[in-house]
C-alpha cells in the first residue's frame, strides 16, 4: 500500500528564524509524524534557495520532505501593501494541489481549496470572536475592520473540512455553536512544546547560564532576566511591557525581546523615551536553539497579549522550568497553576509590573518542577501521535471501501 500524502499549507520559509506559534507547531508535526505519511509543505521562502512553484526534496528538522514555495518574501512578521495572505491565496487559485490529507492554517487560502478533493483540516489559532473586536488593538489584523466579510467566507469554506482542531476552549465552543451542522468535526487540540528542545536546566546551570549572558552584555552578574519572545505586533502588545519596565522596581530586572516585525521602531522609540535602554535588550528574530537556551536561563517569560489561543512560547517557557505573566487573553490562564504563573486581573502596565515584581521577588513560590508538570500535557510527540493516528484510522478505512467498491 502506498504511502498517503500529507500537505500542509502555511505562509513561511521553515529554514528562517522567523519566531512563530504556528510556524513551531508546524515544524513539530513534522518532526513526530511517523513515517507511514509522505510530508509535503507548501510555503513561503526568504531567500531565493529553490525556484518558486517546483518541488523541491528537503531536510526539515531531520526529516525528508517535499517543499514547494509559492514566491519569495524577502521578510516575514512586516506588513506590506499587499498581506502576504493574499499573495498566498492569489498563488493557489493557479494551481491544484490536492492530496490525500490537507492541513490549513490559516483560513484565507481554503478559498481556493474548495473544489479539491481529499480530507482537509483547518488549525484555529487564536479566539476568532476577540482577534476581530472592534475595541482590539488597532492594527492587529485587517479582518478587524471587516468582521462580517470574515465571517461571510468563512460560512463559505468550512463544510470542506473532515476535522477542524482549535487551540482555545473559548473558540472551540463558539464555532461548535456557530455552525451546529459540523460540531462534531469541531475539536480542541492542544498546541504542542518539543520537550527534545524545550528542557529545564538545574538551579546550578541556570545561575551559570543567567550570568554568562549578563557579562556577554555588559551587565551585573546577579542580573536577572525577563524574556519576551513573538512577533513584534499590535496583537503581542510589547509597548505594554515596555512601559511596564519603567514603573518595575527591581533594578537587577532586564527585558530581552527576541523578534522583529512591524513595531520594532515604535519599541525602539518607547525604550529611548522612557530612558530604559540599559534595561532592554533587543535581540531580533533568533533561531528556535538560541530562543530554547534563553527560555533555561530566563527567570520570568512575559505575555502581554491583547488576544491569544494557546501560545506555544508559554509552553515552551513552562517546559523550560521558566515561570509565567500574562495578561488575561487566551488559553494561557486555564492551564496555569498558582505555582507556575500569574494572571493580571487588569491589562495595564502597573498590574503587569506587580505580577513581574510578584515572580522576582518569590521565586521559591515558582518551582521549576510546578513549571514542567504544567507543560506535560502538552509534548508534541504524543499530540502529533493521536492527530496521525485519527488520520490513518480514516485513510485506511477509506481504502477498505474503495476495494469494496471495486
Amino acid at each position: 500500500m502506498r504511502r498517503p500524502v500529507v500537505t500542509v499549507f502555511y505562509q513561511f520559509d521553515p529554514w528562517s528564524k522567523s519566531l512563530g506559534g504556528i510556524q513551531t507547531v508546524i515544524r513539530s508535526f513534522f518532526k513526530y509524524a511517523p513515517d507511514t505519511f509522505e510530508l509535503r509543505l507548501v510555503g513561503t521562502q526568504v531567500e531565493k534557495r529553490v525556484e518558486p512553484g517546483i518541488w523541491q526534496e528537503m531536510n526539515l528538522v531531520g526529516r525528508k520532505i517535499h517543499f514547494l514555495p509559492l514566491f519569495t518574501q524577502p521578510k516575514e512578521n512586516g506588513k506590506s501593501l499587499i498581506p502576504d495572505s493574499v499573495r498566498y491565496t492569489a498563488a493557489l487559485f493557479r494551481r491544484s494541489l490536492a492530496s490525500d490529507f490537507m492541513h490549513f492554517h490559516r483560513l484565507e487560502p481554503t478559498l481556493a481549496t474548495r473544489h479539491w478533493s481529499g480530507d482537509k483540516t483547518l488549525f484555529i489559532h487564536t479566539d476568532i470572536q476577540q482577534q476581530i473586536q472592534p475595541s482590539a488593538q488597532k492594527g492587529s489584523i485587517l479582518w478587524q475592520y471587516f468582521p462580517s466579510a470574515y465571517f461571510a467566507i468563512e460560512r463559505q469554506v468550512v463544510p470542506q473540512f473532515t476535522e477542524i482542531f482549535s487551540c482555545n476552549t473559548a473558540s472551540a465552543t463558539f464555532y461548535k455553536e456557530r455552525y451546529p451542522m459540523y460540531a462534531d468535526r469541531v475539536q480542541y487540540l492542544r498546541n504542542t512544546v518539543d520537550d527534545d528542545v524545550f528542557f529545564a536546566l538545574s538551579a546550578t546551570e541556570r545561575v551559570q547560564a543567567q550570568r554568562a549572558l549578563a557579562r556577554s552584555l555588559g551587565l551585573k552578574e546577579q542580573t536577572r532576566f525577563i524574556l519576551f519572545a513573538g512577533r513584534l505586533h499590535a496583537q503581542k502588545d510589547p509597548l505594554l511591557l515596555i512601559q511596564a519596565m519603567a514603573i518595575l522596581a527591581d533594578t537587577n530586572a532586564h527585558l530581552l525581546i527576541a523578534g522583529e516585525g512591524d513595531l520594532e521602531n515604535p519599541i525602539r522609540a518607547e525604550i529611548a523615551r522612557l530612558n530604559l535602554s540599559d534595561r532592554i535588550t533587543m535581540l531580533g528574530a533568533l533561531p528556535h536553539s538560541e530562543l530554547a537556551k534563553l527560555q533555561r536561563l530566563a527567570s520570568v517569560f512575559v505575555l502581554s497579549s491583547v488576544y491569544e489561543g494557546l501560545p506555544v512560547v508559554v509552553l515552551e517557557a513552562l517546559s523550560s522550568g521558566t515561570p509565567i505573566v500574562t495578561t488575561h487573553c487566551g488559553e494561557t490562564p486555564n492551564l496555569l497553576t498558582p505555582q507556575s504563573g500569574v494572571v493580571c486581573k487588569e491589562r495595564t502596565s502597573e498590574a503587569l509590573a506587580a505580577a513581574i515584581e510578584q515572580v522576582l521577588a518569590c521565586p521559591q513560590n515558582f518551582p521549576v518542577e510546578a513549571c514542567t508538570d504544567a507543560a506535560k500535557p502538552y509534548h508534541a510527540s504524543a499530540i502529533v501521535k493521536d492527530v496521525c493516528a485519527r488520520m490513518m484510522h480514516r485513510w485506511q478505512t477509506r481504502q477498505v471501501h474503495e476495494r469494496l467498491s471495486v
